[in-house]
């Protein structure tokens, strides 16, 4: 048989030749990619994080160098925010930054591991002699005062310079040879890729000369026949089945030119058929042109499917209109059963903020027994589970600040037992010191819930503060159950703390509360609250305003009128609170002698 050749043979010896050179380039590329990515991932993945952490852990150690020299040399307590940073240098960050550089040298070589474990030895030892004999000795300003224990952190300290030096060399040395190793390896990169962009550019230029002389040879040969499949494609192209006909020859483009013709015959069927269906004839007959008629197999099933999909969609119609009639019905039944219970219960907690509201001091009340006083009271809900108590019997006036279990109604209930209790503590026992007052009251929400000290009940109670002032001798008394209670005096906040148990249930041993009296001074300020201000969620990065920052608060409103300080402490949260949902219930109390 004499060999023709053809036009797929031209074109897939043009394509051959093609694929081969790009198989070549694509090769070249394949191994230089992976060679550069492997070194790339030893770069990224391991030595620069290695040389980032290194460099920190030097940063960190010049600070803890800076933080031990303050601590030797400034004896002042009142700045304490270079000791915390270096007990947090010591125990958190210096432990965490061993640990990453750890998972990070484990591909390291022995050497380089030896030389970083030299470097964590020498620091341990460094802070060893932070924490014993520097840190320890001078833990106190009375230490200070002392020449003994100065001289004896003395020579530590100056021996911890020469140390750190060595370290901070060690440390170089290391990051040097790090940054030596990803110097080599981006210049092993760059040459490889180098050599890739010179054999893809003289590949490119052949592939380029190649394929114009390929184009050139195959157009030659199959333009013109072409030129006929190409009008009748693009009438086609535009939805226009052709009259005209293909007349066949030997070669691939008449046995093209057939199958079209047969395309086109099939074409004007199928417009056909698909116009009697799509007018809604479902009785049209189509003839598919073979068993694997793919076209018109479909298009016998689309038919019978849209005829099936009417039927059933008349059905649904008719089965949905129903269903939604009676849906709608059963839907404004329960909306207006919903509303009337609504109502209810928002009518019933109204009512209880009434009766709570009822057994608060009135305004006047709190006006006449503590005259140069303010109370900030913002209730989470419609009623609240803190509440404030203030009473006078004899020459003692009582106020205490009261945070019960939960808030809502749920607290609200357990302020009004609360309250109740405390009234009749007052007014029916001998109980007159504040600390007597909170074992009475106690013994009486143990005894009302009837919980008992085993923990098998739920620890409902409360936290609170009582305090009992003598006017005419300016004592304070007070006593409290968690929350402590902060005494602003010339500027200086100081802070008496509470018993760590609350008035309630309670596992363990059974102790009483401590009673404690303070001798006022003209011009001292009292605060006594619920950790709801502290609590509250807001600022910039959401976060709790924290009992650090509501002391300080506390402290630079202290010189205030009452009136003032109530205004400043509630601006103050509306702005830290801004879009944020109030957390709890909260309650301060400012008393002015």
């Amino acid at each position: 048989m004499k060999f023709r050749f053809t036009i797929g043979r031209r074109i897939g010896l043009g394509f051959t030749i093609f694929i081969l050179l790009t198989m070549v380039a694509f090769i070249l590329t394949i191994v230089t990619l992976i060679d550069s990515k492997s070194r790339t991932q030893t770069v990224v993945g391991q030595v620069t994080p290695s040389v980032a952490e290194l460099k920190e852990l030097n940063l960190m150690l010049q600070r803890s160098h800076t933080d031990v020299s303050k601590w030797f040399y400034n004896n002042s307590f009142s700045d304490l925010d270079f000791r915390k940073e270096l007990k947090s240098i010591i125990r958190d960050e210096y432990p965490r930054q061993k640990a990453a550089l750890k998972k990070l040298s484990e591909p390291w070589k022995d050497e380089e591991k030896k030389q970083l474990k030299e470097i964590f030895d020498r620091i341990e030892t460094l802070f060893g002699v932070y924490e014993n004999d520097i840190m320890n000795q001078l833990a106190t300003p009375a230490a200070y005062e002392d020449p003994n224990i100065v001289m004896i952190a003395r020579l530590p300290f100056e021996d911890s310079e020469i140390s750190i030096k060595k370290i901070y060399g060690r440390l170089n040395e290391l990051i040097t040879s790090k940054q030596s190793l990803a110097e080599e390896e981006k210049e092993h990169m760059l040459h490889s890729i180098n050599v890739l962009n010179a054999v893809v550019i003289w590949l490119g230029i052949i592939l380029v000369i190649g394929g114009v002389l390929i184009a050139i040879f195959t157009t030659r040969s199959i333009t013109k026949p072409i030129q006929v499949l190409k009008k009748m494609l693009l009438s086609m192209g535009l939805g226009i089945l052709p009259h005209e006909r293909i007349k066949p020859s030997g070669d691939e483009v008449g046995e093209m030119g057939k199958a079209l013709n047969d395309l086109i015959r099939s074409m004007e069927h199928t417009t056909e058929f698909a116009k009697q269906t799509g007018a809604g004839n479902f009785d049209a007959t189509y003839t598919p042109l073979s068993k694997d008629d793919t076209l018109g197999l479909a298009l016998i099933k689309m038919r019978d499917d849209l005829a099936e999909n009417e039927r059933v969609l008349e059905q649904k119609v008719i089965e949905r209109t129903e269903e939604v009639v009676r849906q709608k019905s059963e839907i404004e039944s329960k909306n207006e059963e919903l509303e009337i219970l609504y109502k209810q219960v928002t009518d019933s907690i109204h009512y209880a903020k009434r009766i709570q509201d009822a057994i608060l001091p009135s305004n006047a009340t709190v006006k006449k027994l503590l005259p140069d006083s303010f109370i900030l009271f913002k209730p989470k809900d419609i009623v609240s589970g803190d509440f404030y108590w203030i009473e006078k019997k004899g020459n003692l006036v009582y106020f205490a600040a009261v945070d019960c279990t939960g808030h809502g109604v749920p607290g609200a209930f357990m302020s009004l037992v609360g309250y109740n209790i405390l009234k009749d503590i007052l007014n029916n026992t001998n109980a007159s010191r504040p600390a007597e007052i909170l074992d009475h009251l106690r013994e009486g929400i143990v005894a009302t819930l009837k919980a008992d000290d085993s923990g098998k009940q739920a620890k409902d109670g409360m936290d609170m503060t009582l305090c009992a002032i003598n006017y005419d001798t300016l004592e304070l008394q007070y006593a409290a159950a968690f929350n402590p209670m902060c005494l602003v005096r010339n500027g200086e906040l100081i802070l008496y703390q509470a018993n760590k148990f609350p008035i309630g249930s309670y596992v363990g041993e059974k102790v009483s509360f401590d009673n404690h009296t303070i001798q006022l001074q003209k011009g001292d300020q009292i605060f006594i609250f619920s950790d709801g201000y502290a609590d509250q969620f807001g600022g910039p990065n959401g976060k709790k305003f924290m009992v650090g920052n509501f002391r300080k608060l506390l402290t630079q409103i202290a010189s205030f009128e009452s009136t003032m300080q109530k205004d400043k402490l509630d601006q103050t949260l509306l702005n830290w609170q801004g879009g944020q949902e109030q957390v709890d219930d909260v309650l301060v109390i400012g008393v002015k002698v």
